[in-house]
């Protein structure tokens, strides 16, 4: 899945427009690399940690001449730890679904108000038909 596709799945899932999907996940994806540049973690309950790991300095060898060992410098590398939701989840093969937005429920007295004019229009016809015979 590319992010065309993810946004596409999300819009699908939310309801919302691709166009707002697609900002979104610009924005979420700018704030997470934000604050990993400045050192920070980001963790997502459920879904992992997304934090910035200092990997020391060592030797290496040269793919081109394996006789030749090179100096890697030390540097600092984005990583990820799965959280517990996600690793079950594939651990099971069964992946939470998208909860598609609910639509707001419409007060009790709204939906016993068309029932209530429905018998009053029954006892009028009821009404009339015993007045023509």
């Amino acid at each position: 899945m590319n992010k065309s596709e993810l946004i596409e799945k999300v819009a699908e899932g939310t309801g919302l427009s691709k166009v707002d999907v697609d900002s979104a996940l610009k924005a979420i994806l700018a704030v997470i690399v934000e604050e990993i540049t400045k050192g920070r973690k980001v963790t997502l309950v459920g879904f992992g940690t997304f934090e910035a790991r200092k990997r020391k300095a060592r030797i290496g060898v040269n793919p081109q001449k394996p006789t030749e060992r090179i100096k890697i410098p030390a540097k600092k590398t984005p990583a990820f730890s799965a959280g517990s939701e996600f690793k079950a989840a594939v651990q099971t093969g069964k992946a939470p679904g998208i909860k598609k937005p609910v639509a707001k429920k419409k007060p009790a007295a709204a939906k016993k108000a068309p029932a209530a004019a429905k018998k009053a229009v029954a006892k009028k016809v009821v009404a009339k038909k015993k007045a023509t015979k």
